[in-house]
């Protein structure tokens, strides 16, 4: 468990860094480069994924609490919230023009809704933990970027065919999580 601990703090802190301390963030890309900057970023964000997915796979699933039949199936109607939320955050949709970081706000959805269907030690530390840092990051980047505009409002066609992409991924996601993940997601 401390492996996945130490994997969810890495990801939470180096996120929050250009939030939270961004004359650090400053400093370091002044006496590296911008470029070495970015690197050191990667190489931290790569070793924090392979401790969670290590200390993931090492850990016991101690379960903290049970869960009603009925969270199975909210858990997957989130997770789809979640990827069209993720999609938006890549493409021009009606979306962004409500959620500011449509991104932060899926991984927040993904937490809940795997919170919803798993009651572990585990994954309470790894979904509640990212769900928390989402949370903390939106208002935190919010304020770093200021005011916002609008973005304009796709038409109907740019807005299915996102809807269809995050769909089709979303699907694939579905088909693979038993690989990955080593259970199926579907209720």
């Amino acid at each position: 468990m401390n492996m996945l601990i130490t994997g969810v703090l890495l990801w939470s802190i180096v996120h929050l860094v250009p939030s939270i301390a961004p004359s650090f963030r400053q400093r370091l890309i002044d006496k590296r480069g911008a470029g070495p900057y970015r690197g050191l970023f990667t190489a931290a964000i790569v070793i924090a994924l392979a401790l969670i997915i290590l200390g993931w796979r090492s850990s016991q699933q101690e379960y903290l609490y049970l869960l009603p039949p009925w969270s199975r199936y909210a858990g997957f109607a989130l997770m789809f919230l979640s990827f069209v939320l993720l999609g938006a955050a890549n493409y021009k949709t009606v979306i962004r023009r409500y959620v500011r970081h449509p991104m932060l706000t899926g991984v927040f959805v993904w937490s809940v809704s795997h919170l919803l269907t798993n009651g572990t030690s585990r994954a309470l530390v790894l979904f509640g933990v990212l769900g928390l840092w989402a949370l903390i990051e939106i208002p935190l980047i919010s304020a770093r970027e200021g005011p916002r505009t609008l973005p304009e409002a796709p038409g109907l066609v740019a807005e299915l065919k996102g809807l269809l992409i995050s769909a089709i991924v979303f699907a694939v996601a579905v088909f693979l999580h038993p690989w990955f993940a080593g259970v199926s997601p579907l209720p």
